[in-house]
């Protein structure tokens, strides 16, 4: 799992230069996986719903490495603000994988919230 979110950063980062456009890729491809499993949720597998968010988990949990080093060139309250965002995605995947029934509508925040911050980094 974790060669293939390594993969596709890679080959995210060799089509697209800027940092910022590249984690809005990777923001929105993770985005795109998490609403293929809601729109396909009465016929999708669970495994496909694990692969997305853990997919997602990942990418997340580099993010948050990243604001919390002491060498992070963001401002205090942003990389306070990512690591906040970051902690409630991960306990909502946590909370969806544990009980994935009711995870169809949950899955929005999660889709809706990647795509905001993806925006965000294009500037859009």
């Amino acid at each position: 799992m974790y060669q293939q979110g390594a993969q596709a950063y890679q080959q995210t980062t060799k089509a697209v230069e800027n940092p910022r456009e590249r984690e809005s890729a990777l923001l929105m491809k993770a985005a795109a996986g998490i609403q293929r499993v809601k729109d396909e949720w009465e016929t999708g597998t669970r495994e496909e719903l694990k692969v997305a968010l853990t997919f997602n988990r990942k990418l997340w949990t580099i993010f948050m490495s990243s604001v919390t080093k002491e060498d992070s060139p963001l401002p205090h309250e942003i990389r306070q603000n990512i690591a906040n965002l970051g902690l409630f995605i991960l306990n909502e995947t946590r909370e969806i994988l544990l009980e994935p029934a009711p995870a169809a509508q949950r899955l929005d925040v999660l889709v809706r919230l990647n795509r905001q911050i993806a925006t965000g980094l294009r500037g859009s």
